[in-house]
């Protein structure tokens, strides 16, 4: 299978740094039909941030009014998958920095059976030419 790049919403929020917290998060995202194509979270001083990439954003604001969540602005995230192999990421990479884009941040995993997934940030201002450049739809 060809790797497939495409692009995504997201969108980062605040949450108390709690034992629990993230877990009541998810729970009310499932409990409220909210599938989910990536999550991280991570500390930020006494909060913590959590992303979260929505596979339908107009779901994922609906659960949100509905939780009376403070769901941040909408962003753009890239998402990668494809068969796992050496270098899997390399041609993208350098695909980038052939035009001269640097990324903000990458998280990728290998998916088991073979496959892998990973997500990245570009600045707003050079999303549209990450694209470009990487052929992401």
């Amino acid at each position: 299978m060809a790797d497939r790049i495409r692009k995504a919403d997201y969108f980062s929020m605040q949450v108390s740094n709690r034992v629990g917290e993230a877990m009541r998060l998810l729970k009310g995202l499932r409990d409220n039909g909210v599938n989910l194509l990536a999550f991280t979270g991570f500390p930020n001083g006494r909060k913590a941030q959590v992303d979260l990439i929505p596979e339908n954003t107009a779901a994922l604001r609906r659960a949100a009014t509905k939780m009376k969540l403070s769901l941040g602005k909408k962003k753009t995230v890239f998402l990668l998958q494809g068969d796992d192999r050496v270098g899997a990421l390399a041609n993208m990479l350098e695909k980038l920095a052939a035009a001269r884009i640097s990324m903000t941040a990458m998280d990728a995993a290998c998916a088991g059976k073979g496959r892998y997934g990973a997500m990245f940030w570009v600045k707003p201002k050079d999303v549209a030419r990450a694209a470009r450049a990487i052929g992401a739809r």
